[in-house]
């Protein structure tokens, strides 16, 4: 399924669908940001940085990415 047809089924009528849908998009951004996050540090972007343009704190987003290598 498409990125465009998930969000389509996100919107749908039958709710069981609709939040299949959306678990599904939560869980492919998940991905989506952990990529980013680590192709921003590899090019040395600082975490201050990084979270300024997820909209988080520094602590939240080094928490949730700072072990990862």
């Amino acid at each position: 399924m498409t990125q465009q047809d998930l969000t389509a089924t996100a919107a749908g009528d039958d709710p069981v669908t609709g939040l299949r849908a959306v678990r599904s998009l939560r869980e492919l951004a998940e991905r989506w940001e952990t990529l980013q996050v680590a192709r921003a540090r590899e090019l040395g972007m600082s975490w201050q940085e990084i979270a300024d343009a997820l909209g988080v704190s520094r602590q939240a987003v080094h928490k949730k990415h700072g072990r990862r290598k």
